[in-house]
């Protein structure tokens, strides 16, 4: 069986977890955390989550795990087979990690957690974001799904990430980001809403008072 190592907390733990539950994939969940102590980089070659345990070891990085999974499992396809609208959903996947999950991480300290972060730091985030947004209009379709009319690994990092943005540009910078992309967010809306979406977000919520209980001790 599938095992995914990672906290419940984390939105690329949780892409990786909605995926499987959309295909209907058997796993076991094993909590782990970040960290550089020998026994996760026994794990993680970075010490970072998540990671997917098969019977060969170890897989990392979201994006290299939700592909595997993709050429591997069975279930529901998250991936077009058609090369070029694979291509469009892979590379909106890269968009929305690079130009706006990046930029909001560098200000989650702050959004999140109660601290502070450097100005010149948050204004260089909100610059990105608001081009990274721009981005995801332009490439975007919306119809419904993010890549087109289908569900896929897209529509994964769109909910765990722009979510997240979106938090950040309403904390910190008093922004609506989708305020001009009233297709998108009505399907964040929509993702949000999916039964396995919400079983995640149960969890989430029952992981994360232990979650900042650690936080505020590294503090």
């Amino acid at each position: 069986m599938l095992k995914l190592y990672g906290f419940s907390v984390s939105n690329y733990y949780n892409m990786v977890k909605l995926a499987l539950l959309e295909k209907g994939l058997p796993f076991e969940e094993v909590p782990f955390y970040a960290g550089q102590t020998p026994e996760a980089l026994a794990v993680s070659p970075r010490g970072k989550v998540p990671v997917l345990g098969v019977e060969q070891g170890f897989i990392n990085e979201t994006s290299v795990i939700l592909e595997y999974i993709e050429q591997t499992q069975g279930g529901r396809s998250l991936l077009p087979s058609d090369p070029f609208q694979r291509a469009q959903v892979l590379a909106l996947c890269r968009e929305i990690e690079l130009y706006i999950e990046l930029p909001a991480r560098a200000c989650f300290a702050e959004a999140f957690f109660g601290m502070p972060v450097p100005e010149a730091i948050k204004e260089k985030s909100k610059a990105e974001l608001l081009l990274g947004i721009a981005s995801l209009g332009r490439h975007g379709k919306f119809a419904p799904y993010v890549a087109g009319d289908s569900f896929t690994i897209a529509d994964l990092y769109f909910v765990y990430s722009v979510d997240l943005a979106c938090g950040v540009a309403g904390k910190l910078f008093g922004l609506d980001l989708l305020a001009e992309l009233p297709e998108a967010k009505a399907l964040l809306e929509r993702l949000q809403a999916l039964p396995n979406a919400q079983r995640v977000a149960a969890d989430k919520e029952a992981a994360m008072p232990a979650f900042m209980a650690m936080v505020a001790a590294k503090k």
